[in-house]
């Protein structure tokens, strides 16, 4: 698979929805995950990120404001052990609970669906890391219509181990802009992960469409003994 710019790609589509950035440093000491929310709606945009013990949680940011929560108020980030979790919906629980029941992380995701936002049927995307006597391996999910048809769920995992330092994998829920939304099409795809924090963070966010970004979280954890840098920027403030 070819490696692409993800600044680039992002600055190409207007609308990729919800993504997820998973994969490991430059130097091959830090396990890497984003994870960016956008919105077209009043209600989709009035929401931050807050941090809930070591994950995160969506906030509205005004209450009075808050129309529908089922879909836009969930934990994107939790930590079970030495996993780390990242979805786009509160199939975040689902993974949790599923794993720490000793399921696998497929497993945990067979009594979910893409979500019930006819007609997009927004695609539920996951992602799990798992960080172990200094080996890093990762997972990403996608559970999305079958071509906008609601009847039918197809089923996609993609898991990458011994993972490749500098490389990672981004996948979102929307091909781009549209009406209905155009779900994520093919395997993630290939991205390079730098070792700076920061400059990884300001390019993302960045690189995002300015008119329909809403939140973004960024983190590095150190590969041999867990610890970790959070880094959180919210539109609104």
């Amino acid at each position: 698979m070819k490696m692409i710019s993800l600044e680039q790609e992002l600055k190409g589509n207007a609308y990729p929805g919800r993504g997820i950035v998973i994969g490991k440093s430059a130097d091959g000491t830090k396990a890497v995950a984003a994870y960016f929310i956008m919105g077209r709606s009043e209600n989709s945009r009035n929401r931050i990120f807050v941090e809930e013990g070591q994950g995160i949680r969506t906030q509205a940011f005004d209450p009075s404001k808050l129309v529908d929560p089922s879909l836009i108020i969930y934990a994107p980030v939790r930590v079970l052990g030495n996993k780390t979790i990242v979805t786009n919906g509160d199939q975040t629980d689902t993974i949790y609970e599923g794993m720490d029941r000793q399921m696998t992380f497929e497993q945990s995701l067979r009594s979910r669906e893409f979500e019930p936002d006819a007609p997009n049927y927004t695609p539920r995307i996951s992602g799990v890391m798992h960080i172990e006597n200094g080996k890093y391996s990762y997972a990403m999910s996608i559970l999305k219509s079958n071509n906008g048809n609601p009847d039918a769920c197809n089923r996609y995992t993609f898991a990458y181990e011994n993972c490749v330092a500098g490389e990672g994998h981004f996948i979102h829920t929307y091909m781009g802009d549209g009406n209905p939304l155009p779900s994520f099409e093919g395997e993630p795809k290939l991205v390079s992960i730098p070792d700076d924090m920061d400059a990884f963070t300001d390019m993302l966010w960045n690189s995002l469409n300015e008119d329909n970004k809403v939140s973004l979280f960024v983190r590095y954890i150190n590969i041999a003994d867990g610890t970790y840098e959070t880094r959180i920027i919210n539109k609104n403030k």
